[in-house]
């Protein structure tokens, strides 16, 4: 299954626009599930549902091949911890979608990844999502391990100030 998730903040009509138009455009044979939030778009060519429980969504979040999100911190550090793939493509405050460019800060730092690929705009999702379905899953198991993932210094101090 791939799931997909805005979050719980604000709604994101552009990624689950593009995911429903992604989706409409293959033969898939796995399901697509997505968490839409308040959002406006009701996507057609996928199961949707506004809000899950916690419980819900890590279920889902457990179940799922591939993850696909905004670039919300919380989202992200499941996806390492659960070693799951996850393509992100990032809320814009000049779309409206933001108060600032916080989610531009986030992807800068988890691009080096091999479990997070950065999708920069709604153009670019199709392609992102095509090349980490066509990597095997044995290989993207992988992907959460330490080689995948050095220690950043300046990552962790990031990461501390957000939390923070």
């Amino acid at each position: 299954m791939i799931f997909v998730t805005v979050g719980n903040m604000d709604p994101f009509d552009r990624l689950i626009r593009a995911v429903d138009q992604w989706v409409s455009e293959r033969s898939l044979t796995e399901d697509v599930f997505a968490q839409i939030g308040k959002g406006a778009y009701h996507p057609q060519n996928c199961k949707y549902i506004p809000f899950l429980t916690p419980a819900e969504f890590k279920n889902k979040f457990a179940n799922a091949r591939v993850v696909v999100s905004h670039a919300g911190m919380g989202t992200i550090i499941t996806s390492l911890e659960m070693r799951k793939p996850i393509v992100v493509m990032p809320k814009r405050a000049n779309l409206g979608e933001q108060r600032n460019e916080h989610q531009l800060a986030t992807v800068r730092h988890f691009r080096r990844s091999k479990q997070v690929l950065v999708a920069d705009s709604e153009l670019e999702l199709g392609s992102v999502l095509d090349q980490v379905l066509a990597t095997d899953v044995d290989d993207s198991a992988e992907a959460g391990g330490e080689a995948s993932w050095p220690a950043d210094p300046a990552l962790i101090q990031f990461v501390r100030a957000f939390v923070s």
